[in-house]
């Protein structure tokens, strides 16, 4: 099986997409997680500020990103980590959506990535009562993991596509988009938008 992907999550400090505060990735060659990398994530200037809410949902407060580099200077970390792969995250807009708007805020060049959502492919392959990550995740024989943590996120979403490529037999990314009827996205490419290497 040549599926090869890097899985990806962010959680954010607040209702702006910009305010990444983590990201958890996993890498998938050949159908199977080869790597994993997640860190915290210093949210950028102006989109800082730590909202209840997101604070029940992960438990990341301002202080456990005080000291963490800001989004400029893990950019390039991530986009190491990712190299030219498709993206794959459950519920893609938002990930895709924080990526981009992160990079708005800090005024950095956003990598054209192409993306897959797991959680559409998911909605084609099981018949489930919710789609929610940690019961799709049950379905493709991925136990029990720290929802909203965002390694154990991006290590589930990882899971399902690879059980969902399986279960309708297909090689690599764009088999699984064609065969579930599931578009493989890019972000749109920005004036001065270098190509992802």
């Amino acid at each position: 099986m040549a599926l090869d992907f890097t899985a990806i999550d962010f959680e954010t400090a607040n209702s702006s997409n910009a305010s990444a505060c983590a990201v958890g990735m996993a890498r998938v060659r050949d159908g199977r997680v080869v790597a994993t990398a997640g860190w915290l994530i210093r949210p950028p200037a102006g989109h800082d500020v730590f909202y209840d809410f997101n604070i029940g949902i992960h438990g990341i407060r301002p202080e456990d990103v005080a000291t963490a580099p800001g989004w400029s200077a893990q950019l390039d970390r991530l986009t190491a980590f990712a190299g030219s792969d498709v993206l794959v995250a459950h519920n893609a807009g938002f990930d895709m959506a924080v990526l981009r708007r992160a990079c708005e805020a800090t005024g950095d060049v956003c990598p054209p990535y192409r993306y897959l959502c797991s959680l559409q492919v998911a909605r084609r392959t099981y018949e489930l009562p919710s789609y929610q990550l940690p019961l799709v995740a049950t379905a493709a024989g991925f136990g029990e993991f720290a929802h909203h943590d965002a390694l154990a996120d991006a290590l589930a979403c990882a899971h399902i596509v690879i059980d969902a490529a399986r279960r309708v037999a297909a090689d690599d990314v764009t088999a699984l988009a064609e065969t579930t009827g599931v578009r493989v996205s890019a972000i749109p490419a920005t004036e001065g938008m270098l190509a992802v290497a």
